[in-house]
């Protein structure tokens, strides 16, 4: 059974970072892409950024590009998301999801950015 576990969130001041970590199991990881997606209030599902299995490639969404680093480190089964130059606009739950932004994905970890 994958099981994936986020964790970092919290509240920050505009321009300010946070790191967001995603334990997994019941699976693979190191053969697995990952994804970062995010929900905001009232607001559809959006992908944030993708890495693929060994790390070699990343991806981000132009709202993120620059601000946010995608990163993993397969010997602890962990995914992260360095999440620098914070904005309001940020405020989410983050997910992390298995394979691509409509894969298996952990239960969230809420991230406010607000003065």
């Amino acid at each position: 059974e994958v099981q994936l576990v986020e964790s970092g969130g919290g509240l920050v001041q505009p321009g300010g970072s946070l790191r967001l970590s995603c334990a997994a199991s019941g699976f693979i990881f190191s053969w697995s892409d990952m994804s970062w997606v995010r929900q905001a209030p009232g607001k559809e599902l959006e992908w944030v950024s993708m890495i693929n299995s060994d790390g070699s490639s990343t991806y981000y969404a132009d709202s993120v590009k620059g601000r946010f680093t995608i990163s993993r480190d397969n010997g602890k089964n962990t995914l992260y998301l360095q999440l620098n130059s914070l904005k309001t606009e940020d405020t989410a739950m983050y997910y992390c999801a298995k394979g691509g932004p409509t894969g298996d994905r952990g239960q969230g970890t809420q991230v406010t950015v607000s003065s």
